[in-house]
């Protein structure tokens, strides 16, 4: 796949040091491994694999200087005889961009971001100056509206060549014509574009007043306050009740739960629609009131703002107890702007406002998108400027450059500027606007929103289709699908059996629980596993199911049904447990749909919280669980543990589930395991295998020692932490294999496929963990069963990405899995090396990616593709990606309408895309490329009569057709047939869905080329000469019935060109003809200044014209009728 890829060979004399660099590289024991496994290859093939894309000289460098190497090189190579003058341009160029790299820092002194001491409720004590606390989402301000709106106008080349155009005709000397035959279509595209801008700035602007008009409760001396969420500083205590948005960033300090932690969604963030549990500081949740956090001296130190929204650092203090209270705060303890709570009311202090918080930075500024086939046009008329400027010096040069040869230059110019037509633009964005409107009409398609109207074109081009996972190839909604204890598997079928098998547990254990109560026997002691007897089925399959019902992070909310408020709380012991009023919430939906599928058997979770966990049993029993220690799942460690103590029997177990990969490691021998999770896996299935450890009570005791002081330490925190829980981890005992599925949106696997065929490559981007997105590529065919796959190993630094993206490019026709963090190390040293490889794989899954990787991911396509891009997503986390790339679709779902509203397309369902593609967009570049190229043949045709009639009246700078002629021509008599086109279709939409290959023919840009451009330049001088030349020859008398015939002539030619550009006729075609056709005809009787009616109404004039018609358009017909029958294009093959 990467043997195209250039790797420089390196000479042996270097290995030492990089095999020095390797082992320094590696972080501690975890080096040691590369370093041996490089020493066993073979020195030869060591070579050959080492280095991509970097010599040795590399190697011998620090990291930071590396970006400096590949310039450095290529200066010594190019330094020669020319070494000094270069030399010296480079230090003149070096101190010029110093100084203007000065100067701008200078004006807009820019703030670098620093760390902060907040005070509580104290703003006044910040040592900065902050943000406001504002969301502006308009382009322009009051002042740069009308000049941003012309710039971006005028930086086309076409309009600004008409703006000097029309301002020329205020020289006397130099006007040729009327004002309003300049002026008047220039204005009305300024007008419109105006508008639309005006009224599009005018909903961003309501909309960033609505968010930022929004009141909240702040807390103050006097009690509360209300204020507006723009006027919220740094250090102030915000209130915020459920169902809120979180205004701003801020450290969570009290709630009203009594667990003293909060739910948030934090779909509009990372996109994932699971609650998170978020836990206040223990120093301001125990005070006794509300009104003490005025009473205490404490402060909160934050780090500067970052991007990662999953990681926070910080401390807080209170100075005013003995001694002094210090707590680390983590992500747990944090409230980010954007998010909503979704249980109780929690009260924060505000760290970060404005552009410093985490939503607003992982947000990319919106960009104005020009669509390549606009690009593309604007390259034509430059080319078609320097044929003016040619015809133009060419006919001054025949005049000798006679008498004031610049000012007859400049009227030639003017005289020739019909080669590039101003209604061009004109015609071009009343077919967007076209284009549009027929996705909103398409009932196949329901609910599709077009909110920007200029580059429908784009959804024809497309080469890279970047998409979210949660939400829109997904639905989110998990599905328990099976259960496998090594003998016997267990599906949604079978819940009876397991039903009845947790019954028949519970009461056997009920009836030993009664037995020994009678007998006085105390409760046993824990015991250590070891080799037992063969369990039955029933309970093994009750201890599995236990254990998922308590391994996890779930917790049980309950709706009040009594209250006004209707407030969601945890449950309480003397608290009705109904079932109907539970829901589980938690960060992860597996966990949920686990928990869901256990109280389906029997065994119900209705309490958690910090501490401790209750079961209720089939029979109504209620079991307790106290809660010893939580290990959370982690993408590094992928898995994740809980210690408990029943309360009955004093039992201290530890679960753990968690990745098989991981998993197959700490469990006792079995022979099941790895073939099953590869069954299940090619279901499309996420796999957890769960496993148990029962603890005695010395064990637990030494364990938590260990385990606090690993906790307390202050170098290497999270490796200590981590060895001393993996010293639990050693023969655990396999309860079971868990498979969860979760569910498609509809139609997603044939939706994929159809665009795999159009030629289409797909990316997965999401915020989700590696093996979650992979189960999903896989199970939606982003991946093929058959398919290799290929997970990027974690890297953390260059001599790491180095030997990985090595093991990399050995691989062949492989889908490509890779972290974001994994991602952001290769990216910083071979950027260029990881796109090229990545793009030669039929697919690419990046996991745990950050919104504004996304954005970076988009951007890398773009810059080393030079392809279009497409990104799909339906959150907030989203709107990055999207706004980025050249064509952005938002989907409306759950996650709200943030995508949605910041998109380009906005579709209610991922399998809408296979027909915005394949039909609309296909069809609204094929039809502006003819649409474009017809109205530069409208204007070539019309200048080359304007040459031919100048060189035969001896070069004269005189116009051939004067005042409503000129107009007339570009509008009533040609503009409907022309702008027709917008509804000409070279296959049936059925058709162009039935083979996306079609698409693939588009990505070439061959509808609008050089070539086809040339091909219409050689069509328009055959006609304009041909008419021309005609009407010269056949006219008898006077000059005016040399105008009567050419004009009428070109008026049909145009009309009959228009009949042979269409392949598939509407009805509205042939009443455009007719109605322009009849226009012209009757507006003959009234022009008699420029005809004469007399001449007009005789045969003569009759025959001539129609012998002129035929002989600019039949030979055109007949080469059209043979190219058809020797070489058909791919679309009337099935069409015929």
């Amino acid at each position: 796949m990467a043997d195209r890829i250039p790797l420089y060979p390196v000479r042996s004399a270097a290995d030492r040091k990089r095999a020095a660099y390797y082992s320094a590289a590696g972080p501690g024991p975890g080096a040691e491994r590369p370093s041996s496994r490089c020493r066993l290859e073979d020195e030869s093939a060591h070579l050959d694999e080492m280095p991509l894309m970097m010599s040795e000289e590399g190697f011998e460098n620090d990291e930071s200087d590396y970006h400096t190497l590949p310039r450095a090189r290529a200066a010594r190579r190019r330094r020669g005889l020319w070494g000094l003058p270069q030399l010296l341009c480079g230090a003149w160029v070096s101190l010029c961009t110093s100084c203007c790299d000065g100067l701008i820092n200078v004006c807009r002194r820019k703030r670098e971001p620093k760390a902060r001491t907040v005070w509580l409720g104290h703003p006044e004590k910040c040592e900065e100056k902050h943000p406001r606390n504002s969301i502006k989402n308009q382009k322009y301000s009051v002042f740069t509206f009308i000049p941003g709106v012309l710039y971006e106008q005028f930086k086309f080349f076409l309009n600004l060549y008409f703006l000097v155009v029309s301002c020329s005709q205020f020289v006397p000397a130099l006007k040729i014509g009327y004002l309003y035959t300049y002026w008047a279509p220039l204005g009305f595209v300024l007008a419109v574009t105006i508008m639309r801008e005006a009224i599009d700035e005018f909903r961003r602007l309501r909309r960033d007043k609505e968010v930022n008009s929004q009141l909240y409760s702040k807390l103050t001396v006097r009690g509360k306050v209300q204020v507006k969420s723009s006027d919220i500083r740094v250090g102030d205590l915000i209130v915020v009740e459920k169902n809120q948005r979180i205004p701003s960033d801020m450290v969570f300090l009290r709630t009203s739960e009594k667990a003293g932690s909060c739910f948030i969604r934090t779909d509009q963030l990372d996109g994932e629609t699971d609650w998170k549990l978020r836990v206040a500081v223990s120093c301001t949740q125990r005070l006794p009131a509300l009104g003490d956090l005025f009473s205490i001296r404490a402060y909160v130190h934050a780090q500067k703002p970052q991007l990662d929204i999953h990681g926070f650092e910080g401390t807080f203090t209170r100075e005013d107890s003995d001694p002094p209270v210090h707590e680390s705060l983590s992500i747990e303890n944090t409230l980010w702007a954007s998010t909503v709570v979704a249980s109780g009311t929690v009260i924060g202090v505000v760290i970060y406002t404005g552009r410093e918080t985490r939503s607003v930075m992982n947000t990319s500024n919106p960009k104005n998108k020009v669509g390549l086939l606009d690009i593309e046009l604007n390259q034509l008329t430059k080319a078609l400027f320097l044929a003016l400027v040619a015809l133009s010096v060419v006919m001054v040069t025949l005049q000798g450059f006679a008498g004031l040869w610049y000012r007859n230059l400049f009227r030639f110019l003017l005289l020739f500027s019909y080669i590039i037509p101003i209604s061009l633009r004109v015609n071009l964005d009343m077919g967007k606007a076209a284009y549009g409107w027929m996705m909103m009409r398409d009932k196949n398609i329901p609910g599709t929103v077009v909110r920007t109207s200029t580059i429908p074109e784009e959804l024809g081009r497309l080469v890279y289709l970047l998409t979210d996972k949660t939400g829109t190839l997904t639905q989110n909604e998990m599905v328990f699908k099976r259960l496998h204890l090594g003998t016997v598997s267990y599906g949604t079928d079978t819940t009876d059996e397991v039903q009845s098998h947790v019954r028949s547990a519970f009461a056997q254990l009920h009836s030993q629980a009664s037995g020994n109560s009678a007998g006085s026997t105390p409760p046993r002691k824990a015991q250590p596993s070891g080799p037992r007897v063969r369990k039955s089925v029933s309970s093994r399959v009750y201890e599995a199911v236990k254990a998922i019902a308590l391994c996890h992070n779930v917790t049980p909310v309950y709706e009040s049904r009594g209250g006004v408020t209707g407030e969601t709380e945890c449950a309480e012991v003397g608290q009705d447990l109904s079932d109907e009023d539970r829901t589980y919430q938690a960060s992860s939906p597996d966990e949920v749909a686990l928990v869901q599928w256990t109280e389906s058997v029997g065994l119900t979770l209705v309490n958690r919280d910090l501490t401790s966990m209750q079961l209720r049993t089939p029979g109504g029993q209620i079991l307790t669980y106290r809660v010893l220690q939580v290990f959370p799942f982690t993408s590094e460690s992928k898995r994740m543990g809980i210690i408990v103590r029943d309360e009955s029997t004093a039992e201290i177990a530890f679960y753990m589930k968690g990745a098989d990969a991981v998993m197959a490691t700490v469990v006792q021998y079995n022979d099941w395991l790895e073939e099953e999770c590869g069954n299940m896996a090619r279901e499309g299935l996420r796999t957890l295998v769960v496993a148990k450890r029962v603890l005695t009570e010395e064990q637990y005791q030494d364990f938590e020692s260990r385990y606090m002081q690993a906790k307390l330490s202050g170098h290497d925190r999270a490796l200590k932490v981590a060895a001393v829980v993996e010293s639990l981890e050693r023969e655990m005992q396999l309860l079971g294999l868990t498979g969860v599925e979760d569910r498609l949106q509809a139609d997603v696997r044939p939706t994929l496929e159809l665009l795999r065929n159009a030629g289409i490559k797909i990316w997965m981007l999401t915020g989700d963990k590696l093996e979650t997105a992979t189960c999903i590529a896989k199970s939606s065919h982003l991946v093929s069963r058959m398919q290799d796959i290929h997970i990027f190993r974690p890297v953390a630094s260059r001599g790491e990405a180095h030997l990985e993206l090595n093991a990399f490019r050995r691989k062949h026709d492989c889908a490509l899995v890779i972290s974001g963090d994994s991602l952001e190390v290769c990216l910083r040293y071979y950027e260029h090396e990881l796109v090229e490889l990545a793009c030669q794989c039929p697919a690419v899954v990046c996991g745990r990616c950050s919104p504004t990787q996304k954005a970076r991911i988009v951007r890398l396509l773009q810059q080393h593709t030079h392809r279009r891009t497409c990104a799909v997503g339906d959150g907030g986390n989203d709107v990055s990606m999207i706004q980025a790339a050249d064509c952005g679709i938002g989907i409306e779902g759950k996650e709200g309408r943030a995508a949605s509203l910041a998109a380009d397309f906005s579709i209610t369902q991922f399998r809408h895309i296979g027909r915005l593609l394949m039909v609309h967009g296909r069809s609204s570049y094929k039809r502006s490329a003819a649409l474009g190229q017809f109205v530069m043949h409208r204007g070539l045709i019309i200048s080359t009569m304007q040459a031919v009639f100048s060189s035969v009246c001896y070069f004269a700078s005189v116009p051939l057709y004067q005042g409503f002629l000129m107009v007339g021509y570009a509008t009533v008599y040609t503009m409907f047939p022309v702008f027709s086109l917008v509804l000409d279709q070279d296959v049936k939409p059925d058709v162009a869905m039935l083979y996306p290959e079609l698409y693939k023919d588009l990505t070439k840009g061959r509808s609008l080329s050089f070539k086809t451009f040339l091909i219409w330049v050689v069509i328009s001088i055959y006609q304009g000469g041909v008419l021309m030349y005609g009407a010269l020859l056949l006219f008898e008398s006077e000059f005016v019935h040399v105008v009567a015939i050419s004009f009428t002539a070109l008026v049909l030619t145009e009309l009959l060109m228009v009949a042979l550009t269409v392949r598939t006729w509407h009805w509205l075609m042939v009443v455009a003809e007719l109605l322009s056709l009849g226009c012209y005809v009757a507006s003959l009787a009234f022009l008699n200044e420029y005809f004469d009616v007399a001449f007009i109404t005789t045969v003569a004039f009759v025959w001539k014209v129609s012998a002129i018609t035929v002989v600019s358009c039949l030979p055109l017909y007949v080469l059209k009728y043979l190219k058809r029958k020797l070489s058909p294009p791919s679309y009337s093959k099935l069409t015929s």
